[in-house]
């Protein structure tokens, strides 16, 4: 006789039965409704029946009126629309964002064998295209809010692609299917700035000059970015809404 294996715990998440609602209508011309309530046991048996109360049924509309909202609020507004933002895309399956941040000191971190310390720096005014699973940046040569002839330059930074992709390495992006457009670039900020820097893409500098050595001295000296420094990439603003 085959020996039985309870498997269930590899399903992934378990729900179990905790409530249901009977609906009743009486027949004739008019219909009237009557909702009854049942508990459910261990064992999934309905138990406890009763008229549905007043606090259940409020409990049940505010339930299906946030899983409305949340089928909704991706990249919405939490209020006025950032000035920083550029376009958005709401689509929920392939909703993006193009946003830009003005030169700013950000603590940044690089792997040991950088030889750069994991201190605060100046970094230049940013370009930042991103879905929920990736992500693009690009500098800027000053702080002003950038239009459609706005010229790109590469990001200074490691970890990037020539075209501005992002290697994200190891880092568990989980955008929430509901983040309103203020968490989800508040969100790539952080994954972008609180992971580690470790290597050039293709062993292509992003800079005119030496990236390990400006950064040496970004993080000692603390002094503002020099711009001047940012290597053109052929590209403006225009090309990423195509």
């Amino acid at each position: 006789m085959n020996t039985l294996t309870d498997i269930t715990q590899v399903f992934g998440t378990l729900y179990h039965p905790k409530s249901a609602l009977v609906f009743y209508e009486s027949q004739g011309a008019q219909k009237d409704i009557y909702v009854e309530h049942f508990d459910m046991d261990k064992n999934g048996t309905p138990i406890n029946a009763h008229p549905l109360t007043e606090r259940e049924a409020e409990a049940l509309a505010k339930a299906l009126v946030t899983e409305k909202q949340k089928q909704t609020a991706f990249l919405k507004s939490g209020g006025i629309l950032p000035t920083k933002i550029l376009h958005i895309n709401p689509s929920r399956d392939k909703g993006a964002v193009i946003w830009y941040t003005k030169s700013q000191k950000r603590p940044l971190y690089f792997i040991e064998s950088l030889g750069i310390p994991c201190r605060a720096a100046y970094v230049p005014p940013m370009v930042w295209q991103a879905t929920k699973n990736s992500l693009k940046v690009f500098a800027l040569s000053g702080n002003k809010r950038p239009t459609e002839k706005t010229p790109l330059y590469c990001a200074p930074f490691f970890n990037i692609y020539e075209d501005g992709r992002v290697c994200m390495g190891s880092v568990n992006i989980s955008i929430a299917e509901s983040a309103c457009v203020e968490d989800f670039t508040k969100a790539w900020e952080d994954y972008f700035f609180n992971s580690y820097f470790s290597h050039l893409m293709g062993e292509v500098s992003p800079v005119k000059g030496n990236c390990v050595s400006l950064w040496k001295d970004l993080v000692l000296s603390v002094r503002p970015f020099p711009t001047a420094l940012l290597k053109a990439n052929n590209k403006t603003l225009k090309n990423l809404l195509s």
